[in-house]
């Protein structure tokens, strides 16, 4: 078994480095990563339900689907990640319980009461933790876990804070918990480095055949392929969303406006707009503009500056009006 310390911090390239080392390593593996900033999104979610669009964009957070299913998560450097990668028997392909106990004894050995609650978390106090997830690919299983230690939950709760009630789908959502850093119940105080140390040793000491493996210069040149053709691609991290109806209501210049949407792949199939009860023709040049094209800020930004849409052009805070779409 290999246990891989990623120095990296890049989100994009330790979600491909997962899939990287799950297709091209016989050997089991043991990975231990942070990540800037960013929210990470479980591979049959709709991304747009499941995070704060405009902090989003405005705090530039990047937002990356990984390949496990489940719900979506926060990461940034206060927040550790561990990833197994491991063979398994058909009948035992899925086990939870079984890939965090190690995780469990780990922090119960710092003091740190942590038990395996609900579908797949760890929880103190009935607190989370640490959200877990797993893919299966032939007859192996990436179970990978996040560990909240001194995460920023302020920025957290902010940029997973959705609009759900406005889509509909059959998208996997994530199930809202409470969460808490690991660090406000140890008995004695680590740093970050020091927590990660003494987990890595822990590991080491459970898994007596360990090997520490660094990647290598062609390992990251393959893993950035893998990033770059993939992860970084608005296709996979958005438009893989399932089909889904898009539904919102606001007040604009004393116009109440109302739209809906069906968006398949990422692109618009249909769109109906009312304003104040009015609803605009389907060969209005909006409507037409808006048929087909992705379903991104970036392009409804453009088509509402072409037809400076109810004065778009000369609105403060575009957002005012591109929120409608969102």
């Amino acid at each position: 078994m290999l246990f891989v310390k990623n120095p990296f911090l890049d989100p994009w390239f330790n979600i491909a480095a997962e899939e990287y080392l799950l297709k091209q390593f016989n050997k089991e593996i043991i990975m231990l990563w942070r990540s800037n900033p960013s929210i990470i999104v479980g591979k049959h979610q709709n991304t747009l339900a499941e995070i704060n669009l405009e902090y989003v964009r405005k705090n530039e957070i990047p937002v990356v689907r990984r390949l496990s299913g489940g719900g979506t998560v926060f990461h940034d450097p206060g927040n550790i990640n561990f990833t197994f990668i491991k063979k398994a028997d058909k009948e035992n392909l899925v086990n939870f319980r079984g890939h965090t106990q190690p995780v469990i004894d780990f922090l119960q050995s710092l003091g740190v009461d942590a038990r395996f609650e609900g579908k797949n978390d760890l929880r103190v106090n009935g607190l989370k933790i640490s959200g877990n997830a797993e893919h299966i690919h032939k007859e192996k299983v990436l179970h990978h876990g996040t560990l909240l230690f001194d995460s920023d939950l302020g920025k957290l709760n902010e940029a997973i804070k959705a609009k759900e009630q406005n889509f509909e789908s059959k998208a996997v959502k994530s199930l809202r918990s409470r969460v808490t850093n690991i660090s406000r119940f140890l008995q004695t105080p680590l740093s970050r480095e020091d927590f990660m140390e003494k987990l890595e040793s822990y590991f080491f000491q459970h898994y007596p055949f360990l090997e520490k493996y660094d990647f290598r210069a062609d390992d990251i040149r393959a893993i950035n392929r893998i990033k770059e053709e993939k992860y970084i691609k608005w296709e996979w991290n958005f438009g893989w969303s399932p089909v889904y109806t898009f539904k919102n209501r606001i007040k604009f210049r004393e116009k109440v406006l109302s739209l809906e949407m069906k968006v398949n792949k990422g692109k618009i199939e249909f769109v109906s707009i009312i304003v104040s009860n009015d609803k605009l023709a389907d060969n209005d040049p909006f409507i037409s503009g808006l048929k087909d094209i992705q379903h991104k800020p970036e392009e409804i930004e453009k088509l509402l500056a072409a037809t400076d849409f109810y004065g778009f052009n000369s609105i403060n805070d575009p957002w005012q009006l591109l929120g409608l779409f969102f």
